[in-house]
């Protein structure tokens, strides 16, 4: 296992050394220890943990939901929450700070260690989708031309002709890009893509839907079909003005 360090952050001493002893027998590092949130972003900002145990309820001005927030915006370190709490109130307040896991004491050891496990490798793979988003949008940010966007398949970049392009579809957190034979599909917003496509060539039809407008082979409301495509696009009524008015209606 490499070296994973844990920052505990428990302001019972007792509890805190339990933790500490747990974690060196499952194989991790201590960073640092401390029974306050301003300590806690204190270690956070010198010891750079992998990861920050967390309990809600600690001594002085500040719980441990602000030091963690405090902590994932300034730092971007995981934390799991380790509280005896586990009422709505706490939970929902809790939530806000997008923790990574989220244990109720007493916990066992392999409580701990899933919990670990799992918020780092959810960290990670965050990471590298923000890395691959960013270099994307990289790629093509400053180009005069929308001939061509870069879309990852099989772990490359791939250059992708945006004149090939039938229609973009929104499913939950990524977007798909469809070709006449291919999908892609993408860690995005359909309100990126539809910056990056541009307005000339494309239209959204929906708030799930953009198409490439010389693709429309017929419309009939309320849905459009492509050319060489089955497949119906439903036209949303805030978008039915907008896509009369784009196409050369006689």
């Amino acid at each position: 296992m490499s070296k994973i360090k844990v920052l505990v952050v428990e302001d019972e001493s007792i509890v805190s050394k339990d933790i500490q002893h747990s974690l060196k027998r499952l194989g991790y590092v201590i960073s640092g220890a401390s029974a306050t949130g301003e300590k806690a972003i204190q270690l956070a900002s010198e010891e750079r943990p992998s990861i920050v145990l967390m309990d809600i309820m600690l001594k002085g001005d500040m719980n441990g939901i602000e030091a963690a927030e405090i902590i994932r915006r300034e730092h971007n370190i995981p934390v799991i929450f380790i509280t005896a709490y586990a009422d709505e109130a706490t939970l929902a307040k809790a939530k806000i700070t997008e923790p990574y896991g989220y244990i109720i004491k007493p916990f066992k050891e392999i409580d701990l260690h899933t919990s670990i496990e799992m918020a780092l490798y959810k960290h990670k793979k965050e990471k590298e989708v923000e890395k691959e988003r960013d270099l994307l949008y990289s790629i093509v940010e400053g180009k005069d031309t929308q001939d061509f966007i870069f879309v990852k398949s099989n772990s490359r970049l791939v250059k992708l002709n945006t004149k090939d392009i039938y229609f973009v579809e929104a499913l939950k957190d990524y977007v798909v890009i469809n070709t006449l034979d291919k999908r892609y599909t993408i860690h995005s917003t359909m309100k990126d893509i539809d910056k990056k496509l541009g307005d000339t060539n494309f239209i959204r039809v929906h708030r799930s839907f953009i198409v490439r407008l010389d693709k429309i082979a017929s419309i009939e409301y309320p849905n459009l079909q492509l050319e060489k495509d089955k497949k119906l696009i439903p036209i949303g009524g805030s978008y039915k003005e907008q896509l009369v008015n784009k196409i050369n209606l006689v």
